[in-house]
């Protein structure tokens, strides 16, 4: 079992605080446990403030010692990221550093983390609205306000609000693969995946007329050929138009969505199956095994065949 443990501090933005919970629960294989365990954990007696009195306060069931023993720890945002932190916070998150636990902030919990040094001659993010004063403050942190999550293998840090769902659903895809990462997505109704280097200025109103039938259909049309004009006859508009509207709700163009969720495909298929490279490639729609190994390269920085050997040694573990 997996422990992910979160750090609750006072005025800690209740919706970050509350997406890891509700994220890593619905990581859930068919018929079996979630192999997460996930620990609130505040300092003892203690009732923590979300986003200000007229929100709501809770109690944790933890304590924040009990991070010691998380394996995933997880910093949420807070709602003054200008104020000193607890020393037992950040002194808890340099020792899970030092004994190799993995930790990772969201939106404004980036604060936290440079407080204890970890994002310290690292590339990381936060909220945009807060991205000037986290680089002003911490001058040897190498801010990048322009993406979704940055993932540096130890440590990681997500923009803000929804970005937090983004980052989850990544852990879960690096621990047990993207069908399982593509499960709880669909369970907690969220886009599958959307890449850490995206925007962040998204707009996460739907559009008149949501895609979601369009993007359904060509997921499960991946292995055809699927020209933008085709992609546009199904989604009843002009090719303009869709881009634009694709655009609005997803941060990106269909053709790059559509290699995106090809990529996605084949690793579920190297996760799932034995088949060959060259038949993952044709299922996936990337027609020969030299194209499946080029953008696999670009969005996963490995081949397909040591995807494949690293995914069954980490499930075997």
């Amino acid at each position: 079992m997996h422990v992910v443990g979160v750090a609750a501090v006072d005025g800690v933005v209740g919706f970050d605080l509350t997406t890891v919970c509700q994220v890593f629960a619905a990581a859930r294989p068919p018929d079996q446990d979630s192999p997460y365990e996930v620990r609130v954990c505040a300092a003892p007696g203690t009732r923590v403030t979300a986003v200000g009195s007229d929100c709501f306060q809770l109690t944790a069931p933890f304590a924040l010692d009990e991070l010691t023993s998380a394996d995933t720890i997880l910093v949420p945002g807070v709602q003054d990221w200008t104020r000193p932190w607890p020393p037992q916070v950040l002194e808890l998150l340099t020792d899970a550093a030092a004994r190799g636990a993995r930790i990772a902030s969201i939106c404004t919990g980036a604060f936290v983390l440079a407080a204890a040094g970890l994002l310290d001659g690292m590339r990381a993010t936060t909220h945009w609205n807060a991205a000037r004063h986290l680089a002003g403050t911490y001058p040897r942190v190498e801010v990048d306000p322009s993406v979704l999550f940055v993932d540096n293998g130890q440590v990681l840090t997500s923009a803000g609000v929804c970005a937090g769902v983004d980052l989850c659903l990544h852990l879960i895809r690096r621990d047990h693969g993207s069908a399982l990462a593509a499960r709880a997505a669909r369970l907690i109704v969220m886009p599958a995946f959307r890449e850490g280097g995206q925007a962040q200025f998204i707009s996460y109103e739907l559009p008149s007329g949501s895609l979601r039938p369009t993007m359904d259909w060509m997921r499960d049309n991946l292995h055809r050929d699927l020209p933008l004009a085709e992609i546009a006859r199904q989604a009843s508009m002009s090719v303009r138009t869709l881009n634009r509207r694709f655009r609005d709700l997803t941060g990106t163009t269909p053709l790059q969505w559509l290699v995106l969720a090809r990529v996605h495909r084949a690793q579920e298929l190297l996760e799932t199956t034995d088949l060959l490279v060259e038949e993952v490639a044709a299922r996936s729609g990337f027609g020969s095994a030299a194209a499946l190994r080029r953008h696999f390269a670009d969005r996963v920085d490995t081949t397909p065949t040591a995807y494949r050997t690293a995914f069954r040694e980490r499930s075997a573990r």
